[in-house]
């Protein structure tokens, strides 16, 4: 394993369920409630795009930090959770929740010298519980309880790195969701938490060298702007162990590209810092510095058109993952030495399918292919001959089989729609796998089918949709259905189980989940195809998703909802504001709503290259053309909509949802309520507590289910 980066952030998803008997207590045709919105002040500002006046009477929504703006937020939440607790099934959807969600769940364990490390939540704990044990039969110990650094339960612990000899391990510390890490230290052995504290740190691992690590970090914020201000000069210090953080020597600043963000490793073997440079979230250069030699940085892969990721190093030679020549990506090896194109060796040529990535571990290579958005895993040797498939239990998601060349076990973890996730343990040796944790669910995946369709965009374009629901139900257009998509920035939506999604199955309802171009599931092509002046393509392919739910019977405009987050809540609000008419319900959750100014904040220009700016005269035309702000129309009846974002969001600044929300209800005419839910101490999503997370879900399928006058059926565990 090249880079001693580890971010194992639990892959805990929240699965569940019990023996339960049914007892249908509601009828449909819910009496609706009357929603009073909270008057919001408007501002005369007017701002000039190259020579269009555009209106912004919500510009002071973007400072959150302003008592006017908190004033607003509790005003707005006040309505917000008025409607939704007189909801009356909601108390019983929190109850299934809680349920559904009170099981153990560990991620797979992983080694650090003689030690294995994993998370686990005994159930209903608001963070994973970090664990230690000596060896593969070792007693498990707490090596880190993140639920007792807080009393909200919203401050999350992750390891990002060990040192050379395994003694010390980093780890970062976040608090109420924000994306500001603290990283700390501790003795392994001992449990000695270390002096040594870092702040202002962002998008960083710890990568070990001597007696410290190699860090990213910002500047300081200036007070009042943490959680919105412009952050630039991401840069690369080095910490050495009980010394303060101001004596961090400098190892790379780039002055020249502030916003750049500039983040890495160091290889197993110790001899190499490398390092990307990425101006945004696509392309980047690859460079590396010889850790032996008093150098500077090299650049191995100048420029910013392509994506080449170092797997792993063997000596001066680099096994490396590149987009170059090859949309479905391929691994070839760079020797450094003479490192020109035509000196490379291919390892694993480009196929027809999506080379997501490639690991390394007890001295192979594991090849991940997507096939139709489903995980294929490949064992081989480094110079790719004795290529062996690894058998996995199914049709789904896989994850895991990484570790350092010494290590003779690996894990990884594979789920579905309808499959829990399971941990395997694997021999590097004979290539065989056995279960090694299964939860102890009463969950009966025979009561359940998961398909996979193929249909026309508005283009012609075929995009590929999971469905999920009762076996046996009628496609009569009655079914409640919750369609989800992405559509952006390369990532790729594959199956996951959900304890929450349970709700909606076991009440009947349809998951659907689109494939949309934008995202990796097909390679670069695929990703450029909903990208810069491409995106409206996304949200055609999820427009047409929706009309093929209708058309093919499992729902109706009645009872469907689009839900997405963040680069998704950008799709839904741009899908509902041009096709209102289509959808009952929307879910944008932490969306990019003001496409004229996101890059103004925190880290947003580096989605210049997934969106394009405003400060180009083409790409403003072609951003104002789907910016969901800019598209709300004055006495449209909208679907009825629940804003979602949180006010320590630094990733989508909630200005965003404050903006398009205040909008929304100024411009929605009709019965459907347009209501937005402020959390309160979270962020973009990662780390939230277990508790917020029973909430939020039963605060979403009580409205959902309530504006799509769907029966619900109460479930006794």
């Amino acid at each position: 394993m090249l880079i001693r980066i580890l971010s194992y952030a639990c892959l805990l998803l929240l699965l569940a369920c019990n023996n339960n008997t049914e007892q249908e207590v509601t009828t449909t045709a819910y009496e609706k409630m009357t929603v009073k919105y909270p008057a919001t002040a408007t501002v005369d500002h007017t701002d000039d795009y190259h020579g269009t006046a555009i209106a912004d009477p919500f510009r002071w929504l973007e400072v959150d930090t302003a008592q006017e703006v908190e004033a607003w937020v509790k005003e707005q939440n006040s309505v917000t959770f008025g409607y939704l607790e007189n909801i009356p099934f909601r108390k019983k959807i929190e109850d299934r929740l809680t349920e559904l969600f009170n099981y153990p769940r560990l991620s797979s364990p992983f080694r650090a010298g003689d030690y294995y490390f994993f998370y686990k939540n005994d159930g209903l704990q608001n963070q994973a519980v970090i664990y230690f044990q000596k060896g593969l039969e070792g007693k498990p110990e707490v090596f880190i309880d993140p639920n007792t650094w807080s009393e909200s339960g919203t401050t999350a612990i992750n390891l990002v790195g060990f040192s050379e000899d395994d003694r010390y391990v980093a780890f970062t510390v976040a608090d109420a969701g924000s994306d500001w890490r603290k990283i700390k230290v501790m003795e392994v052995a001992t449990k000695k938490e270390l002096d040594d504290e870092l702040e202002w740190v962002k998008f960083s691992g710890a990568g070990w060298s001597g007696n410290g690590f190699f860090y990213s970090r910002y500047p300081a914020p200036k007070a009042g702007e943490e959680l919105s201000g412009n952050n630039q000069y991401h840069s690369v210090y080095y910490h050495e162990l009980g010394t303060p953080q101001a004596q961090d020597k400098l190892v790379f600043r780039d002055d020249k590209n502030p916003n750049n963000y500039h983040y890495g490793g160091v290889s197993e073997d110790g001899n190499y810092f490398v390092m990307y440079d990425a101006p945004g979230t696509d392309g980047f250069a690859t460079y590396y510095k010889d850790l032996k030699k008093d150098g500077d940085f090299v650049a191995l892969f100048p420029g910013y058109k392509n994506k080449s990721s170092i797997v792993h190093n063997i000596g001066t030679k680099m096994l490396v993952l590149t987009d170059i020549d090859a949309p479905k990506y391929r691994l070839v090896e760079v020797d450094i030495n003479k490192p020109g194109k035509e000196n490379w060796k291919e390892i694993i040529p480009e196929s027809d399918h999506l080379l997501q990535s490639v690991s390394s571990g007890g001295g192979y290579l594991f090849a991940n292919y997507l096939e139709n958005a489903t995980d294929r895993y490949y064992q081989m040797a480094y110079d790719g001959s004795n290529k062996k498939a690894i058998e996995l239990p199914g049709t789904g998601s896989a994850g895991g089989l990484g570790g350092d060349e010494d290590d003779t076990v690996l894990f990884y973890t594979f789920t579905s729609f309808t499959y829990p996730p399971t941990i395997f343990k694997y021999n590097v040796k004979d290539g065989t796998s056995e279960p090694f944790y299964r939860a102890e669910l009463k969950f009966n995946p025979e009561d359940y089918v998961e398909t996979q369709v193929f249909y026309p965009s508005k283009d012609g374009t075929k995009i590929s949709m999971f469905l999920v629901h009762k076996k046996g139900l009628k496609m009569d257009g009655s079914n409640p259905t919750y369609l989800y998509g992405y559509g952006g920035f390369n990532v790729s939506l594959t199956p996951s189980f959900s304890a929450s999604r349970l709700v909606l199955l076991e009440n009947g309802g349809v998951f659907a989940m689109a494939n949309l171009r934008g995202g990796g599931e097909y390679g670069e092509e695929w990703h450029q195809g909903g990208m810069l002046d491409k995106k409206q393509n996304v949200f055609d392919d999820f427009i047409a998703g929706a009309e093929y739910l209708i058309s093919e019977g499992y729902t109706s405009k009645e009872k469907l909802a689009i839900a997405g987050g963040s680069n998704g809540g950008l799709l839904v609000g741009a899908c509902m504001t041009q096709r209102p008419d289509l959808f009952a319900v929307a879910f944008p959750a932490v969306g990019v709503m003001d496409m004229l100014r996101y890059h103004k904040f925190t880290v947003g220009k580096g989605w210049i290259p997934e969106y394009g700016s405003s400060d180009d005269p083409a790409q403003f035309k072609n951003l104002l053309s789907y910016s969901p702000l800019h598209n709300l129309k004055e006495g449209v009846a909208y679907p009825a909509t629940m804003v979602t974002t949180a006010d320590h969001d630094d990733r989508v600044v909630p200005a965003h949802s404050f903006k398009f929300a205040a909008q929304l209800q100024k411009s929605h005419q009709g019965e459907n309520p347009v209501l937005i839910r402020i959390a309160t101490d979270a962020g973009h999503g990662a780390g939230k507590p277990i508790s917020k997370i029973i909430e939020e879900q039963a605060d979403q399928w009580s409205f959902f289910f309530y504006n799509t006058d769907a029966p619900v059926i109460y479930i006794e565990g």
